[in-house]
């Protein structure tokens, strides 16, 4: 069952991978249900009403789920005091790595609303993610922290997911909007990259700097990350429902954020009941990114990989059910990359499981 093969066997990535392509694909069908022209609703949500929904409910399961079986009493390497109570030293950068994933989550949910393409906007942070994974073990490794060297069939994995993502751009028709040259558009990107960036960082270092005989409670991790990100997005929430009064923002998101809880879409239950799919593929995405004794490099390419053959799948169960539109041949040829990306990955995890089990770690 779940959770309950060896801790960072191949048999357990299997298993988490499984779990984030089925939960990823959910929550791919729910979007195009809930909003767009895709959607099969009428009227349709927008997407700043469909991220305040479904985040509601993806936060809601996630917490329920830690507090319910207490995974925020993380094993740690050391206790320190604050305020006169003793706390794991992991707490000083755990909580700031969940007020970067509180960045995260409304950040990718922005990026989808510019007035770019979709297809645009997941190659800007797919790509992003991978190159970012690979130049964290580069950080790491120098530092001293990283112990395990990059094998030559990750970078390789790394160029064909690059390809992969690449290859949606294909058929892309070239637009009129100036991306660089929008002050909101690169506020967005680099609040995204910059928040995913120390996330990832925070991940790898805390699986990294594991004292002897201590075990990496990756759900400790999760559970404090998940505390601290729904804290932060309650504060930001708030300030941003008001923000028109106080300091006078009047943009559309800022508008359809308000709206949604003044006026809410008929559906509204139902799109936060479908953010339990999103809630439940974010310990998987934590898991995966995190998975003992692998690089960064391997688990953000295994990340990133499930989630776009995740996403073409989406594509084509909503064009079978709901009529939607079909995969593209850029995403077959998309497709046909990550396979060769994939194969490059198995060599590596069989080279890496052979390693593990000569140093038992």
């Amino acid at each position: 069952m779940l959770f309950r093969s060896e801790e960072g066997s191949t048999r357990q990535l299997i298993e988490f991978c499984s779990g984030y392509f089925f939960l990823y694909a959910i929550t791919g069908i729910t979007v195009k249900f809930f909003t767009g022209s895709s959607a099969v609703l009428n009227p349709s949500m927008s997407e700043i009403q469909y991220l305040v929904y479904n985040t509601i409910g993806g936060n809601l399961i996630a917490l329920v789920i830690v507090l319910a079986f207490k995974w925020y009493k993380i094993q740690s390497n050391n206790t320190v005091s604050l305020i006169g109570f003793k706390i794991p030293s992991e707490f000083y950068y755990i909580i700031p790595s969940g007020i970067c994933t509180a960045i995260v989550i409304p950040t990718t949910t922005l990026m989808y609303t510019l007035p770019i393409s979709v297809m645009v906007a997941m190659v800007i942070m797919r790509g992003s993610i991978i190159v970012i994974s690979r130049i964290i073990d580069t950080i790491q490794i120098k530092q001293g922290i990283l112990k395990k060297k990059v094998y030559w069939e990750e970078n390789a994995a790394v160029l064909f997911a690059i390809l992969a993502v690449v290859a949606n751009l294909i058929n892309l028709k070239p637009g009129s909007f100036d991306f660089v040259g929008s002050t909101a558009a690169m506020t967005i990107l680099i609040s995204y990259l910059s928040a995913y960036s120390i996330r990832i960082y925070i991940m790898n270092y805390y699986k990294n700097t594991r004292a002897k005989g201590v075990k990496q409670d990756n759900k400790g991790f999760f559970a404090v990350e998940q505390i601290a990100a729904t804290i932060t997005m309650v504060i930001i929430g708030i300030f941003i429902y008001y923000s028109p009064g106080l300091v006078g923002w009047n943009a559309p998101q800022v508008i359809d954020f308000s709206e949604a809880f003044k006026s809410p879409h008929d559906f509204w239950f139902w799109a936060s009941i479908s953010g339990f799919a999103f809630g439940l593929l974010a310990f998987f995405s934590v898991f995966i990114f995190m998975f003992k004794g692998r690089t960064a490099t391997f688990a953000g390419l295994v990340n990133r990989l499930t989630s776009l053959i995740a996403g073409t799948a989406a594509t084509l169960i909503f064009a079978v059910v709901f009529g939607g539109a079909y995969p593209g041949t850029e995403d077959w040829i998309t497709l046909g990359f990550i396979l060769i990306a994939v194969a490059f990955l198995t060599k590596a995890e069989k080279k890496r499981s052979v390693e593990l089990r000569l140093t038992n770690n």
